[in-house]
């Protein structure tokens, strides 16, 4: 699973210009050997009366990238601007991969983080499982140079992952928005004005 997150960053990173240079901290063999990728099982068992019940709250991970495998139980959705709350159909032999908080700071906003909750089942128990794919915990995460120029500032203040957990977990969904030091007059919607309902605040 790790190679698979070392080649997405790559395919990610590379459309953007950046290169081994660029990013030192993934080693001489651009290989982000000191990156880490805690597996989280998720479990969600069925609910007679799903309107009453949230599998999981609206949120974006603390993550450069997620790789999720769900079974063949639909649960998972994502918020997109215009049709709100999106499901995310199960596809066999097909796994789900959300850019997370950290490499929205790290593109400087050019890779949105994904708000997505998981909703229950009335029928049906549902599992899922993610690799959370981060940094080094020590390492300074912050927009690359080469994404900034007098036309395009850096938007997000450097942040270590375990830094950055720490945020989550007092501000939540508004972690994003604590370390955001500039504000574009076009952006578009943030997910911490996003509540689980897919009202926007």
């Amino acid at each position: 699973m790790k190679q698979l997150a070392v080649r997405l960053m790559w395919l990610m990173l590379g459309p953007l210009g950046i290169t081994q240079e660029d990013l030192k901290w993934a080693g001489p063999k651009a290989d982000f050997k000191e990156a880490n990728g805690p597996i989280q099982l998720n479990s969600y068992p069925t609910c007679p009366d799903p309107d009453r019940a949230m599998g999981l709250a609206a949120h974006t991970d603390s993550t450069l990238l997620t790789i999720l495998y769900q079974d063949n139980t639909s649960g998972l959705q994502v918020f997109r601007d215009g049709p709100g709350w999106v499901s995310v159909s199960p596809l066999q032999g097909a796994l789900v991969v959300n850019v997370g908080d950290l490499l929205h700071i790290l593109s400087n906003g050019l890779y949105p983080s994904v708000l997505h909750r998981a909703v229950v089942n009335r029928n049906r128990h549902r599992l899922s499982v993610a690799y959370l794919y981060g940094p080094p915990a020590n390492v300074q995460i912050s927009p690359l140079s080469k994404l900034i120029d007098p036309t395009h500032p850096p938007l997000y203040r450097a942040i270590t992952w375990a830094e950055y957990l720490d945020t989550k977990a007092k501000h939540f969904n508004n972690a994003l928005s604590s370390v955001r030091v500039w504000i574009p007059l076009n952006r578009s919607v943030d997910p911490s004005s996003v509540e689980a309902d897919g009202m926007i605040n």
